[in-house]
């Protein structure tokens, strides 16, 4: 794990600010140990912890201001801080169904689309995806109302997901038995 990237997480105060399966910190470090297992590289982990740092479309508390971004680029390098920027401003209603479709993506902070590099989609649906897998697996209540709609979301990104990160989605959100 990254020390720095923890520190500063802590110092924001992710350790106290309650989420599905304890606090924001644990929550953020559960996320860069999956993506960890899936083999992710170190930029893609790093941004996994870090992943919630501007807040995101279903987590609206941040850490850190993205008006601000040369903060975390610091502390973290240039990809790592791109992928966090991009998994925090994402409009997921605008841009989950589009994702494997035309890649378009909706930036919530400024209202603009955009069209990132297919390496860049790949990121952050891992990103993405270790995310809900995290809560889902800690969480029934979430797990029943979101999993069928996950499940069909991701299937429907296969192409942009590893074989690890398919494989854990069949795990934690199985097909529905007829």
């Amino acid at each position: 794990m990254d020390d720095g990237v923890i520190a500063l997480l802590s110092a924001r105060g992710a350790e106290r600010i309650i989420h599905p399966g304890g606090t924001l910190q644990a929550h953020l470090l559960r996320v860069a140990e999956r993506l960890g297992s899936w083999g992710a590289r170190p930029a893609l982990r790093r941004a996994g912890l870090a992943h919630a740092f501007y807040g995101t479309d279903g987590f609206p508390t941040a850490l850190g201001d993205p008006s601000h971004r040369e903060e975390l680029i610091a502390l973290t390098g240039p990809e790592t801080e791109a992928l966090v920027y991009l998994y925090g401003s994402c409009d997921r209603t605008f841009t989950h169904p589009r994702l494997a479709v035309d890649g378009v993506f909706r930036d919530r902070f400024t209202g603009r689309e955009l069209h990132p590099p297919q390496s860049a989609l790949r990121d952050f649906a891992e990103i993405s995806v270790a995310n809900e897998l995290d809560i889902a697996e800690l969480d029934p209540a979430f797990h029943a109302r979101y999993g069928p709609r996950l499940r069909a979301l991701f299937t429907a990104w296969g192409r942009l997901l590893s074989a690890p990160a398919r494989r854990d989605v069949d795990r934690i959100l199985p097909r529905a038995s007829s």
